[in-house]
C-alpha cells in the first residue's frame, strides 16, 4: 500500500492492533502519519492511547455492549421475552495524532 500511487488519503484498519501495523509498515517505507497518509483503527484500545502511537480511532461503550449482550444471554436463558430487532450504541470517533485532512 505504501507504495501504490495515487495513495490513498487515509486507512481505516479492521482494530487499533492491526492499525499499529499500519503505522509500522508506514515508518518502514518512510510514509509520514498523518502527513503522506491518516492512520484510524477501531476499538480505542489502550494501544491506541499509547503516547507514542497516539492513534485515531472510533471508540465503543464498551461497558454498555457487554451490559446488553449479558443482559439477553440470561433473559434467553430464563425463557424471558427478548425484544426483536437490534439495539445500535453509537460509537465515537477519537481524534489524535494519526489524522489530518487530505492534502
Amino acid at each position: 500500500m505504501s507504495a501504490t500511487r495515487p495513495r490513498p488519503t487515509a486507512v481505516l484498519a479492521f482494530n487499533d492492533r492491526c492499525a499499529t501495523g499500519v503505522l509500522d509498515l508506514f515508518l518502514r517505507s518512510g510514509v509520514a502519519v498523518p502527513g503522506d497518509i491518516s492512520v484510524v483503527g477501531f476499538d480505542d484500545s489502550h494501544l491506541a492511547r499509547l503516547a507514542h502511537i497516539d492513534l485515531t480511532t472510533v471508540g465503543q461503550d464498551i461497558a454498555r455492549l457487554a451490559g446488553l449482550a449479558v443482559g439477553r444471554a440470561v433473559a434467553r436463558l430464563e425463557g424471558a421475552e427478548i425484544p426483536a430487532g437490534e439495539q445500535v450504541i453509537t460509537p465515537r470517533l477519537v481524534v489524535r495524532g494519526t489524522s489530518a485532512p487530505p492534502r
